[in-house]
C-alpha cells in the first residue's frame, strides 16, 4: 500500500498520522514567512502532525501581469533555508521550469509542479533527477486516471517518494469541482494522495484580473476527504487572508487552523477506526 519517506523525519502513508503541508500562498517577506512558519508549526506540535511548510517564492501563473509574483529566486530559496535553519520544518516551493528543480532541491525538501504544469516532460524529469519527493497537483483538466501518465514519467526519471495531489476539476468558467472519487483511485496508482483543500475552492480568473474564492467552503471539503481517506491535507494560510497579497480569498486565516485541522484528524482516526 502508498508508504513514502517524504524526509528523513517524515513518513506520509499507511499507518502514519496525517501529515499537514501549509503556509501562505507566496513568499510575501522574510519576517512575515518565518512568523507564519513558526505559528503553523506550534499548531501541529500541539496536535502531533507532521508538518511541512509551504511557500512559493515565485507564482509564475498569476492572472494579472501586475499581480504580485513573490521573490527571486535566489532571495525566496534564502528564505526558505531560514525556516529550516530557524524554525526546524522541512519545506516545500513550486517550481515552474526545468532548471530549477536542482536549485530549489539543494534547499526545499519537496519540490511541487503545478497542476496546470503536470503534463510538463521536462519540468516532471529535472524534477525527478533531484532525488527530492516530487508532489504533483493534478491538472484541473485531467481524469485522476490520467494520472498514471505523469507517475510514469516521473518513475523513469528515478523518483521513488511521490506524492499526488488533488485540487479540484474545471467545471465551466471561474469554478472547480471536486470529485472525491477521484481520492481513491489516484491511491491506486501506488503513491499517497494529499487533498488540497484551499485550491479546491478557487475561482480562478473569477475577479476579472485575479482569482476568487470561497474560504467558506474548506472546512466542508477537507473534513469530506478526510473522510473519503487521505494520507496528508494540504491548505494555504494567511494571518490576514484579505490582505494577502496572493490567494487572499481560498486562504482560512491562522487564527482557524487548529480548529479545523482538529476536526479532520478526528474525522480521519474514525473512520480508520471503523474499518
Amino acid at each position: 500500500m502508498p508508504h513514502i519517506q517524504v524526509t528523513n523525519t517524515i513518513e506520509v502513508g499507511d499507518g502514519c498520522p496525517l501529515a499537514f503541508i501549509g503556509g501562505p500562498c507566496v513568499i510575501e517577506s522574510e519576517d512575515f514567512t518565518l512568523k507564519m512558519a513558526d505559528e503553523i508549526r506550534q499548531v501541529c506540535d500541539r496536535l502531533n502532525l507532521p508538518f511541512i511548510f509551504k511557500s512559493s517564492f515565485d507564482k509564475a501563473n498569476r492572472t494579472s501581469v501586475n499581480s504580485f509574483r513573490g521573490q527571486a529566486m535566489e532571495t525566496g530559496l534564502e528564505i526558505l533555508q531560514k525556516v529550516k535553519d530557524k524554525i526546524g520544518v522541512p519545506v516545500l516551493t513550486d517550481i515552474h521550469e526545468s532548471q530549477q528543480a536542482a536549485i530549489a532541491a539543494e534547499v526545499v525538501d519537496v519540490l511541487q509542479i503545478p497542476a496546470f504544469l503536470c503534463r510538463q516532460t521536462d519540468l516532471l524529469v529535472a524534477a525527478a533527477e533531484t532525488g527530492r519527493t516530487v508532489n504533483v497537483k493534478k491538472g484541473q483538466f485531467l481524469a485522476p486516471w490520467d494520472m498514471k501518465n505523469v507517475v510514469r514519467k516521473l518513475e523513469v526519471s528515478g523518483a521513488r517518494n511521490i506524492l499526488l495531489t488533488e485540487r479540484g476539476t474545471s467545471f465551466g468558467y471561474n469554478t472547480l469541482v471536486v470529485d472525491f472519487r477521484g481520492l481513491p483511485q489516484m491511491r491506486e496508482l501506488g503513491y499517497p494522495v494529499v487533498f488540497d483543500a484551499t485550491h479546491s475552492v478557487q475561482m480562478p480568473g473569477g475577479q476579472g484580473d485575479k482569482s476568487g474564492g470561497q474560504r467558506q467552503f474548506v472546512p466542508y471539503l477537507a473534513r469530506a476527504a478526510a473522510a473519503v481517506g487521505i494520507d496528508a491535507l494540504f491548505m494555504e494560510v494567511h494571518e490576514n487572508p484579505d490582505v494577502a497579497l496572493s490567494d487572499g480569498p481560498n486562504m482560512i486565516p491562522l487564527a482557524n487552523l487548529e480548529t479545523l485541522l482538529k476536526q479532520i484528524v478526528a474525522v480521519r482516526n474514525s473512520v480508520e477506526t471503523s474499518l
